[in-house]
């Protein structure tokens, strides 16, 4: 279940799965299963090898699943 409150992020900011997760109050799985499903989108940044997600990203699902 997602969290009630609404996320506070910058909007051209880049979370980790971490903080993406800890934002949205989802465990690690579900955030991995909204991504495959298309639900929310990230980047991945070759240089760290990670999956990044931008907060304007967080919020929009945020809102939609609202």
């Amino acid at each position: 279940m997602i969290t009630s409150t609404r996320p506070v992020v910058e909007s051209d900011s880049r979370y980790t799965v971490t903080q993406t997760c800890s934002l949205l109050g989802i465990h690690r799985n579900s955030l991995r299963k909204y991504t495959d499903a298309g639900l929310i989108s990230c980047i991945f940044n070759e240089i760290c090898a990670r999956k990044l997600y931008l907060g304007s990203e967080i919020l929009r699902f945020w809102l939609a699943q609202m």
